[in-house]
């Protein structure tokens, strides 16, 4: 038994945060069905990829009778159906919350938007920066006196998108156990990526986030919570907040009887203090670093690329990558001690016909 197994899902294709909300419900065991259009989503999605494991898949012309009826078959028998169109699409071709609620008024409708279903923008093309650049979120994204930097589309899309959605349908279902009717859920990426920020609106009205772009405690400002190049070209990332982690990263790198050191918090002597660290870091390479600080509660670790993380020890020995149809992808999360998630198999084919015989 996984955490939700018996629940009943129908995806419509589309692209990142759909996707990936979904796949973290069939990870905790919900029984999702993909239903992808003719021809597929293009070449943005990777067919059988990560973000579809764990799925069956079932190809509908939505636009057609049969289709349509196909879809809203397994609407019938389903918990959950998460659509990610732009606002009214839904409805236009027949299958908007409306119409869904008719013939099964359990459904939780998950909308997957970028904008919301209303608003001034609610209608417009975006895409995850252009998300995370309306809600504040990208703006304080980067080094002082340069441009914000987008990280990858892992904010908006994913964190601010399709965890939002799951968290969405997983809170919408556990209402449904006590009103028995479902209800749509609105997971929009503009105010999943402005959720993402509250923390940083605590800092700031507390007056403690005082500085522009990258001259902050978190944002890099800070030469004791930063990256740092090592000789071999390599990374390692400090994160030595507390004072007890600053003393262990000051004797890791052979600094704590420097008598001339500035004092941590002294903002005014943060560019030498970086500059110290930025020499004595590019004495030994990442790997190096990293057998110095093993021993340290330092908060330092080397900067893995994606193909080097699923080695690291740590991560091998929580399992926390797995192989899923000849491909390493990370495993599903979080764990459970009483209902733990398998391991995730590739998407494969299937009908409705083999569906609903399925559910029956």
């Amino acid at each position: 038994m996984t955490a939700l197994n018996g629940i009943r899902v129908v995806e419509l294709a589309g692209l990142a945060p759909g996707p990936f909300g979904c796949m973290m419900l069939a990870d905790l065991g919900a029984d999702v069905v993909l239903i992808e259009r003719p021809g597929g989503t293009g070449p943005l999605v990777p067919q059988a990829g990560p973000l579809q494991r764990g799925r069956r898949t079932v190809t509908l012309d939505l636009k057609s009778p049969d289709g349509l009826t196909g879809l809203l078959t397994l609407i019938t028998e389903a918990d959950v159906l998460v659509e990610g169109y732009r606002p009214g699409v839904a409805e236009r071709l027949g299958f908007g919350p409306d119409r869904c609620a008719e013939i099964n008024p359990r459904l939780v409708y998950g909308r997957m938007t970028g904008w919301g279903q209303d608003g001034p923008l609610a209608a417009a093309a975006g895409h995850d920066i252009d998300y995370l650049a309306i809600a504040g979120a990208l703006d304080p994204l980067g080094r002082a006196g340069e441009r914000p930097h987008a990280p990858i589309n892992l904010l908006a899309d994913f964190a601010g998108g399709g965890m939002l959605l799951a968290v969405g349908v997983l809170a919408a279902l556990l209402e449904r156990e006590r009103s028995g009717r479902g209800q749509v859920v609105d997971a929009a990426m503009v105010d999943g990526s402005a959720l993402l920020t509250t923390f940083l609106h605590g800092m700031i009205g507390a007056g403690t986030w005082r500085g522009g772009r990258g001259e902050n405690l978190l944002d890099g400002g800070a030469p004791f919570y930063d990256t740092y190049t090592t000789a071999d070209g390599g990374h390692v990332a400090v994160g030595a907040l507390e004072p007890q982690f600053y003393a262990a990263l000051l004797k890791g790198l052979g600094l704590d009887d420097d008598p001339d050191l500035p004092a941590q918090f002294d903002r005014k002597a943060w560019p030498e203090l970086r500059r110290t660290f930025t020499a004595r870091f590019l004495t030994r390479t990442r790997d190096e670093w990293a057998d110095v600080f093993a021993g340290l509660d330092a908060c330092v670790s080397p900067v893995l690329s994606p193909r080097e993380a699923p080695d690291h020890p740590h991560n091998r020995a929580r399992s926390a990558f797995v192989e899923v149809g000849g491909q390493v992808q990370p495993a599903p999360a979080p764990r459970f001690g009483r209902t733990p998630s398998s391991v995730p198999e590739p998407s494969r084919t299937a009908s409705v016909a083999e569906i609903l015989e399925s559910w029956s």
